[in-house]
């Protein structure tokens, strides 16, 4: 059951960072474009909750490593 819990916090975490990384390299890609502040402001945003999802995913990791033995 742990184990379980486990891995699907580790397939959800570490799946929302890739695709959020995406995201953040599109917001980037605008800012530099236009030049327009709400790029800036919106990639300053999501790339808290990616550090937060990235780490998430992280320890995740960790403890199923712990768990295989």
């Amino acid at each position: 059951m742990q184990f379980g819990a486990n891995i699907s916090f580790h397939i959800l975490f570490p799946t929302i960072s890739i695709a959020l990384g995406w995201f953040l390299l599109y917001f980037k890609i605008q800012f530099n474009r236009t030049g327009l502040e709400y790029w800036q402001e919106a990639y300053q945003f999501w790339v808290k909750i990616f550090a937060l999802t990235f780490a998430l995913g992280v320890v995740s990791g960790i403890t199923m490593s712990f768990q295989f033995g």
